[in-house]
């Protein structure tokens, strides 16, 4: 009973921080253009600026890939609550099938949403694993970024970033990258992000 009434109250605070923060969008022009073309999105953010754009996309149906490590099963339980759907694997763990899952969620028209440095890093480094989903599916790489104008960071290999009680979160997308350009192209998923997360700050 206590461990489920503490469950409770950390579900509790995590809303009342959530619905606190002071959310500002910019760049969703990309995506909408995206959208109208018909090709299903891949979102791609670094995973330490992944907690404010996974609550603004909440309830939209999205699937999230996460790895089977402790954390990931933190953060999988967490995404469900907010309303996606969750495909298992990593490139260290699992990674073949949730690569394969992440291209029939797309094929079938469905969003997706990855962290191409996770789960363990190093941070900022862009896996091949995003790169193939969209050359094998079609879809288009949308970069996604987040800055809070305060926040607390993890001890964690990539700093997690939780933004405080109030803080103003400005969330960026930046132009796709389309699978035709994609290949094994990586600087340019991670140009793409640098940009992104650029037109986040103040």
């Amino acid at each position: 009973m206590t461990a489920r009434l503490l469950t409770r109250g950390l579900r509790l605070l995590g809303t009342l921080l959530t619905r606190s923060w002071r959310l500002e969008v910019i760049g969703e022009q990309h995506l909408q253009r995206v959208r109208r073309s018909g090709t299903s999105v891949i979102f791609t953010v670094w995973h330490e600026q992944l907690l404010a754009p996974l609550w603004h996309r909440r309830d939209e149906d999205i699937t999230l890939l996460v790895s089977g490590h402790q954390d990931g099963r933190l953060l999988a339980r967490t995404a469900k609550r907010w309303g996606y759907r969750v495909v298992h694997g990593s490139s260290t763990r699992g990674g073949t099938r949730g690569l394969r899952g992440l291209i029939r969620t797309l094929q079938a028209g469905a969003d997706v949403a990855v962290t191409p440095d996770g789960p363990r890093g190093p941070a900022r480094v862009a896996k091949p694993g995003v790169l193939a989903a969209a050359r094998h599916s079609g879809a288009s790489i949308v970069p996604v970024a987040a800055h809070a104008s305060a926040a607390w960071r993890a001890r964690s290999w990539d700093g997690f970033v939780i933004p405080a009680p109030f803080a103003r979160v400005r969330i960026a997308y930046g132009p796709p990258i389309g699978a035709a350009t994609c290949g094994h192209e990586r600087e340019l998923l991670e140009r793409g992000l640098r940009q992104a997360e650029s037109a986040a700050r103040w």
